[in-house]
């Protein structure tokens, strides 16, 4: 029996479970590959909010990366919380040495606008993380912190896209879920666009999105797909859990990771 593919995610903890490596892994088992997870911190988080978050030393870090990449070895990468410049410009190294697409998740802020990352990262972001990037993710809050462009329309979305494309990754992803009216997001290498539309659901449920979205894209690369294709495919995944998110706790509740897998049973 064959092993599925490989993919590795290089994250912060969700005590809750509805974000952050949790939600990495549960995306990665329900498309069929195998998850593994460097952890880069620890949150104490719910569905109210983070109450407190820890980083862990870049020493951590390297070893858990290096330990699973030369051993196991991996056919996609994806990056989620990364808390400071000093593991920013660690995990980026260690993705440059890697063969494999990197999914880059610039997690600025969680849902509940708890500070992810240190304002001095920003720059080991621009300079170091997104030019070894396959395909950066970034929303609008996040856009505009890296790029300084504030999108307040759809037509803002390609002008963000290449400010974001001008620091390397060779996709960039605007996210566009939070603009109003029908969501739509902007997949580009700064040549071809695909401009990637969704049904809204009124569902408050929504905690995860972004963590679940990269990770998805990481599976579908992992199994061989195309940028658009892989892209496209995540999209229509995380539209079925975000309409399938559920209450926890007395905030906002998860998206459902195992939407997909009840429909195909």
């Amino acid at each position: 029996m064959s092993a599925p593919p490989r993919v590795l995610t290089v994250a912060g903890s969700d005590s809750g479970g509805g974000a952050g490596v949790q939600a990495d892994l549960k995306t990665m088992l329900a498309l069929g590959t195998h998850g593994m997870s460097v952890l880069t911190a620890v949150t104490a988080q719910n569905s109210l909010g983070v109450q407190g978050a820890w980083e862990l030393p870049a020493e951590a870090v390297r070893a858990q990366y290096r330990s699973v990449v030369d051993d196991i070895g991996v056919q996609a990468v994806k990056t989620g919380m990364l808390a400071s410049a000093e593991l920013v410009e660690t995990v980026a190294e260690l993705i440059s040495g890697t063969d494999a697409p990197a999914v880059v998740d610039p997690v600025g802020v969680s849902k509940h606008g708890d500070a992810l990352l240190a304002v001095s990262a920003l720059d080991s972001v621009r300079t170091r993380l997104l030019p070894v990037a396959t395909v950066a993710t970034p929303n609008l809050d996040e856009v505009a912190q890296i790029t300084g462009v504030r999108v307040a329309a759809e037509g803002d979305l390609r002008r963000a896209a290449e400010a974001l494309l001008e620091f390397g990754p060779r996709w960039a992803l605007i996210k566009g879920g939070h603009l109003p009216g029908e969501p739509v997001d902007l997949l580009t290498d700064g040549s071809e666009e695909h401009w990637l539309r969704a049904p809204r659901h009124d569902n408050r449920h929504t905690h995860g999105t972004g963590c679940t979205l990269a990770s998805a894209i990481a599976a579908h690369l992992a199994h061989g797909l195309s940028v658009p294709a892989a892209v496209t495919a995540a999209k229509e995944y995380v539209t079925g859990a975000i309409a399938a998110g559920f209450p926890l706790g007395g905030g906002i509740g998860p998206v459902d990771h195992g939407w997909a897998l009840r429909r195909r049973n």
